[in-house]
């Protein structure tokens, strides 16, 4: 996370990930509205790592012309 302070004084507004962000300053008043330079970094949880992959069965080929009925 990224601290977020006021551009006029300074003060702390937030901690954020953020690609576009507009917040008013309690302090001062002043608008801020703050936009990503870089792309957010993603982080890759456990799980993500853990997805299996099953294969899907083929319909083509020999194995379709022998289960269809013929008629």
């Amino acid at each position: 996370m990224k601290e977020v302070r006021c551009i006029s004084c300074k003060r702390k507004l937030a901690e954020a990930d953020y690609i576009r962000l507009e917040i008013k300053c309690p302090r001062c008043g002043k608008m801020n509205i703050l936009k990503a330079v870089e792309p957010p970094i993603l982080e890759i949880s456990q799980w993500n790592r853990s997805i299996t992959t099953r294969q899907i069965p083929s319909f083509r080929g020999s194995e379709e012309s022998a289960d269809s009925p013929t008629g």
